[in-house]
């Protein structure tokens, strides 16, 4: 048996850039582990030879159509293992929240399974098998930073120097990543190209906060901002208590501000956490891979 822990993720950096001919879009961005969890557990079935998959949250599905269930399956097709697994999830991370909680699960499980059948795989093959999963999903296997462009295919670890609090806040309703990049394209007049201060941090795989931060975009927030206004008050708010950023997450609905002391961030998660609507966390930076017991 082993279990995993599955960060969430956030966008320090992130541009859309021209569609592929797949129809996907090119991306490029800067993202990060912060320490809210997924917790995954899986054991070898000595008595059947299924996926069994349970989740704590009966909201979600614990089917074949779960990223975890779809991971599982993957890895012991391209490893040509025919073994039972039991896998139980339980869920922290808010669904539908731009935080990569269903993509870091699912690199969570070809982690856990590369370490439990010892297959001894790198992370480039790990990835490999989560590319078809879900664009996040590479990410997860190099975290705790990367630069990640194309479909999300291609990563690059980087380090940054020195540690951050994280604020996340998450206004109990979702948004569907289809619509914010409907709504992104159509309301777009043109397409702007990848700066030359962007283009220059892949020089360096190591970056500080302040390099980092003095590019921080994302190009999701006009339009998710303008649907959803609450989530504009809510980065308002979030400067206003100290933040040294504050941004939308993926496509969202997380907001985050990034924090350079912990009681500070702490502070501002407690002046967030009497509205009941709200879900708010007040985190630190990973500083390495995915946690395994």
């Amino acid at each position: 048996m082993i279990t995993i822990f599955a960060p969430a993720k956030v966008n320090l950096i992130l541009r859309v850039l021209d569609r592929r001919p797949d129809g996907y879009h090119n991306l490029w961005s800067i993202m990060q582990t912060v320490g809210l969890e997924d917790e995954i557990s899986i054991r070898v079935a000595s008595n059947h030879s299924d996926i069994q998959l349970r989740c704590d949250d009966s909201s979600l599905r614990a089917d074949h159509s779960n990223l975890v269930y779809r991971a599982a399956a993957a890895m012991l097709e391209r490893s040509g293992k025919t073994i039972g697994l039991e896998i139980h999830l339980t869920k922290r991370i808010p669904m539908g929240a731009g935080l990569g909680g269903g993509s870091s699960d699912a690199a969570s499980t070809i982690i856990g399974l590369n370490h439990l059948l010892g297959l001894d795989w790198s992370s480039a093959q790990m990835a490999d098998v989560g590319q078809a999963l879900g664009s996040d999903v590479p990410f997860f296997c190099y975290a705790p930073a990367a630069i990640v462009s194309g479909r999300g295919e291609r990563v690059w670890p980087i380090q940054l120097t020195g540690n951050r609090w994280i604020v996340l806040i998450n206004p109990g309703f979702p948004v569907e990543t289809k619509w914010a990049y409907r709504q992104l394209s159509d309301g777009r007049t043109g397409l702007a190209p990848l700066s030359e201060q962007l283009r220059q941090l892949e020089a360096s795989d190591r970056l500080s906060w302040g390099e980092i931060l003095s590019q921080a975009i994302n190009d999701f927030e006009a339009p998710v901002f303008t649907a959803h206004p609450v989530l504009r008050e809510l980065k308002k708010d979030l400067l206003a208590e100290g933040a040294e950023l504050a941004l939308l997450s993926g496509s969202g609905a997380t907001v985050f501000g990034v924090f350079q002391d912990e009681a500070v961030a702490t502070n501002a998660a407690r002046r967030f956490q009497g509205r009941s609507e709200l879900k708010v966390f007040a985190v630190p930076t990973c500083s390495g891979p995915l946690r395994l017991e």
